[in-house]
């Protein structure tokens, strides 16, 4: 699956859900075709889901609400665990994505 635009690019490898570009969607009905590609990968209940962040440059607060609620269903399901990859070259990740630790305390958090 994958949505791609002028924008941003969201795909997904198998378990793996990978984001590049820049994301100012309004609101969360414009992030309703993201998270249905998410849903879906966790829907396939695979033993780990990573999310690799390390090419999204921006993530507006609606985009970083998403992550959130999508951390919280996972945490919902125990037999699926859920790993995040950042980039320390891009300064919102180090601060934002930590936050994520806050939802799901065995969240795998790699910002490299």
């Amino acid at each position: 699956m994958e949505i791609s635009t002028n924008d941003y690019r969201v795909w997904t490898e198998a378990s793996t859900i990978h984001y590049e570009g820049t994301m100012r969607l309004s609101g969360t009905d414009a992030y309703a075709p993201i998270l249905e590609i998410m849903n879906s990968v966790l829907s396939s209940k695979p033993e780990v889901i990573t999310l690799d962040l390390t090419g999204l440059e921006f993530l507006n607060s609606s985009g970083i609400n998403l992550l959130a609620k999508f951390t919280i269903e996972i945490r919902k399901q125990p037999d699926v665990g859920v790993r995040v990859l950042g980039s320390k070259a891009i300064p919102w990740q180090s601060k934002s994505l930590r936050n994520l630790q806050r939802l799901h305390p065995s969240l795998e958090l790699t910002i490299s």
